[in-house]
């Protein structure tokens, strides 16, 4: 058992019993410095290395505690590859994100599966989360959710059955829907919140614990017209979305969603996920998701 001031992360040696390093995750503030815990700056200051997506904010926050650890970048294409050499030499590399836990939705999670790989020992600082604050906002008093995370950006077709597949499971569940989304993008999202749940109802969460915090409420395309200029980074929490009947017509154009998603370059088994998340039978998703056959040489 380990004591209160004693690493939870497990033993601080490498594979084959030969010294290692250590991963602490680290908690960062959504918005609002005053949430750093001192913990969360303790280990800051006292880390060999802080590892972030962006240093900038990572030096904004450095600055916050007075600590002068030195800082390296990183993203989803490096992410694995600088980190062995660190830990295998024994540092301590405090891991942090733009805001909130790092490896939720994050790069992040690559340099945890690699340190947790390579036997080092991994500890996780606790902090703020946009997730539970957008949650204890929204007073739905749910007894669970579906985090969705990002939607993917592109292709629309992807993107759209990304968002039938989260309706469907949440609808089963009967549970509320996470999501994080860009200001650039936001309004199109309650667009599409229209298209497969036009009743759902959703609380948009707005600068989360910044000075200029906003949340609103209400039927997808009711907030959409609240949202003139979107700005900040926005988590959506999303109510309601019942699974449509199975004999429920149709709100939208089967053929044009097929159609799309092959000019996308989606393959049939993409095609019969993306029909199967907008409700449709696993047999008839199968037929349509079929490619045309070519017609015979005259």
């Amino acid at each position: 058992m380990t004591s209160p001031g004693e690493p939870a992360g497990g033993p601080r040696g490498g594979p084959s019993g030969r010294p290692g390093g250590r991963l602490l995750v680290v908690g960062t503030p959504i918005g609002n410095l005053g949430d750093l815990s001192p913990r969360a700056g303790e280990a800051l200051r006292t880390a060999d290395l802080v590892v972030a997506e962006d240093t900038r904010l990572a030096a904004r926050l450095l600055a916050h505690v007075g600590a002068r650890t030195p800082t390296l970048s990183f993203n989803e294409h490096n992410a694995a590859a600088r980190l062995p050499a660190r830990l295998a030499g024994g540092a301590t590399l405090a891991l942090t994100t733009d805001a909130g836990m790092p490896a939720v939705s994050d790069p992040g999670a690559e340099l945890v599966a690699a340190a947790r790989a390579a036997g080092h020992g991994i500890e996780s600082v606790p902090g703020p989360s946009a997730v539970t604050t957008a949650l204890s906002l929204a007073g739905i008093g749910a007894s669970g959710f579906v985090f969705g995370g990002f939607l993917p950006a592109r292709p629309a077709a992807a993107r759209r059955a990304a968002l039938e597949r989260h309706r469907a499971a949440c609808g089963t569940l009967e549970l509320p829907l996470v999501l994080y989304e860009a200001p650039h993008r936001v309004t199109a999202l309650l667009r599409e919140l229209h298209t497969v749940a036009p009743d759902a109802r959703v609380a948009v969460c707005r600068e989360l614990t910044k000075r200029h915090e906003e949340v609103l409420t209400g039927r997808p395309a009711e907030v959409a017209a609240q949202l003139a200029e979107p700005r900040g980074e926005f988590t959506l929490v999303v109510s309601g979305l019942a699974q449509a009947p199975a004999d429920a017509p149709r709100d939208f154009d089967v053929d044009g969603l097929v159609r799309t998603a092959r000019a996308a370059g989606l393959g049939p088994r993409a095609v019969v996920e993306l029909l199967r998340g907008a409700g449709l039978a696993r047999r008839e998703a199968y037929r349509l998701a079929q490619p045309p056959a070519s017609s015979p040489d005259r």
